[in-house]
């Protein structure tokens, strides 16, 4: 299995995302959407940068426990209640993220939400990945 990410010279310098990644071989796993849920259904954290990484500490936990590694993420969709509020804090975000996931960055989006399932949530993440 083996995944390619693929950033045209055409296109704006990627931050802390791929333009395009494809796979070959392997096996698709789809990564339902996490948010800063512990194991007992509490939303914990109450910043965004909390929630964040709460949130992909969980989505990595699945992704683990379905044989894969963050560098097996082929895409991630971030929701976020206020685009502005996460833009703002792309860089501090990015640090969590090169912390847990690595500098294999997927195609990445980010969607804003007028809320998500839990009302308190600031942020929720979904992903595909390609593993062995």
């Amino acid at each position: 299995m083996s995944l390619e990410r693929v950033n045209p010279d055409e296109l704006s310098p990627p931050t802390g995302f791929s333009h395009a990644v494809t796979a070959t071989g392997g096996r698709l796993v789809f990564l339902a959407g996490q948010t800063a849920l512990d194991a007992d259904g509490k939303v914990t954290g109450t910043t965004l940068a909390e929630q964040f990484e709460r949130a992909l500490t969980n989505l990595l936990t699945a992704l683990r426990h379905a044989g894969g590694v963050p560098a097996d993420l082929a895409r991630v969709t971030v929701y976020a209640t206020d685009v502005a509020d996460y833009r703002a804090q792309a860089p501090q975000l990015g640090r969590i993220w090169k912390r847990l996931a690595g500098r294999d960055y997927p195609a990445m989006a980010v969607i804003g939400a007028v809320r998500l399932w839990d009302e308190e949530c600031l942020v929720e993440l979904d992903g595909v990945a390609v593993v062995d």
